[in-house]
């Protein structure tokens, strides 16, 4: 079973921040799933991905390639890539099921939306009862720190 790591965004956007953790995510050899809770959103967030430094290979699912796809952007809950990590991202849902299933689960949320963080931390409560092990990291003068654990 992996863990959920839950990331406090308080610096920098999601946008600067997901790429950051997609290129680790692929370092370590996953497949990644990006889910959003709005396509449009999701369509946004692919400009950006394609925009920014580096080749982050990923797609949008819904082509005919999405089994292909090293990191697959979606709002649905399948992953036809295959992917051993799962990043919800504007407040996406993941289930206690689905984080047992994955190498690791991360949730972004954005700091400065009150909404946000509240439903993080109902996301917190409903996983860690369910026996899910989390981290939770934040943004502290530009550099993670780890601020809380549960389980192990």
């Amino acid at each position: 079973m992996g863990a959920v790591f839950f990331y406090h965004l308080t610096r920098d956007p999601v946008e600067v921040t997901l790429p950051m953790l997609l290129g680790r995510a692929r370092e370590a050899g996953w497949r990644v799933l990006v889910r959003g809770g709005d396509a449009g959103r999701l369509d946004w967030l692919d400009q950006k991905l394609w925009m920014g430094d580096g080749f982050l290979p990923h797609g949008l699912a819904g082509g005919p390639h999405d089994a292909d796809q090293p990191v697959l952007l979606t709002t649905g809950a399948a992953a036809p890539n295959g992917a051993a990590c799962l990043m919800a991202v504007d407040g996406a849902s993941v289930s206690a099921e689905e984080a047992g299933a994955m190498e690791r689960v991360c949730i972004l949320f954005d700091g400065n939306d009150p909404a946000a963080v509240e439903a993080a931390r109902g996301q917190w409560r409903d996983l860690t009862s369910a026996g899910v092990s989390a981290q939770y990291w934040s943004q502290d003068g530009g550099r993670w720190q780890k601020k809380a654990e549960s389980g192990a």
